[in-house]
């Protein structure tokens, strides 16, 4: 079972938007998928109240160990777990018990400040990890806005592993929430507008315009070390397939 869990101590990273277009695409792909609102702000259950179909979906309230051996049991392939923008005890259960930790952040100082205190929390768990840059200038042509190539700069300096594509900032992804994320038929066909993808480390030659990051992450995620956080010696990793029209890569 894969256990994606979006984190991130700054306010206003984007994580709930993304958890949501995650999951939103895992399920009309025929995933069996789980929501899990760890944030007591409850923006993820809004979101999912107002799909016309809503996913699966639980909150962190008595931890998150039970819901995620529940999930196990019932054969779920994919769970989502939105976290506070915090470092509580909830947000480390929840890195605890991922395989993978998505760490959204916009190219920024405040962001990328944030974002040390979990990626230190993933390594001293041993979980694989990687930021993903949000709500960045769209690209024109093959090349990086100054402030996304200076936020890659840090992060390759600081060993911290980046997805080479970017969450580009658009109305539409963002607006897409006030239904809930994309319709199932939307993500299915959204998803597979494009088959190129960004990875770890190192450039993508095509812009896949996309809205988000795939939730067919495939299991090779799961084998980066957090031990060697290198971005180059993750460049066969990928975050494949995007969803819908935010995504450059």
């Amino acid at each position: 079972m894969n256990v994606i869990a979006v984190a991130s101590r700054k306010g206003g990273a984007g994580k709930t938007t993304i958890c949501a277009h995650l999951a939103a695409h895992a399920h009309a792909l025929g995933h069996r998928t789980l929501l899990i609102d760890a944030d007591p702000q409850g923006s993820l259950a809004l979101c999912n109240s107002l799909r016309s179909s809503a996913l699966p979906f639980t909150t962190a309230e008595r931890g998150i160990d039970r819901p995620i051996a529940l999930a196990l049991v019932d054969g779920v392939e994919w769970v989502f777990v939105d976290t506070a923008p915090t470092m509580w005890v909830v947000v480390q259960e929840a890195i605890r018990a991922a395989t993978m930790v998505l760490i959204p952040a916009r190219p920024g100082f405040l962001d990328l400040a944030a974002v040390s205190e979990t990626v230190k929390c993933a390594r001293e768990r041993d979980k694989p990890y990687a930021v993903v840059l949000n709500a960045c200038p769209v690209k024109r042509g093959n090349k990086d806005a100054p402030t996304v190539a200076q936020a890659r700069a840090w992060l390759d300096n600081q060993g911290i592993p980046v997805w080479s594509g970017q969450i580009s900032q658009r109305a539409s992804l963002v607006l897409s929430l006030a239904a809930g994320g994309p319709g199932e038929d939307a993500a299915r066909s959204l998803g597979g507008a494009s088959s190129s993808s960004g990875s770890l480390g190192g450039s993508s030659s095509v812009d896949c315009r996309a809205a988000t990051i795939a939730a067919t992450a495939t299991p090779a995620i799961a084998a980066i070390s957090a031990k060697s956080p290198s971005a180059n010696s993750m460049a066969p990793l990928l975050l494949p397939r995007p969803l819908a029209e935010s995504v450059d890569s």
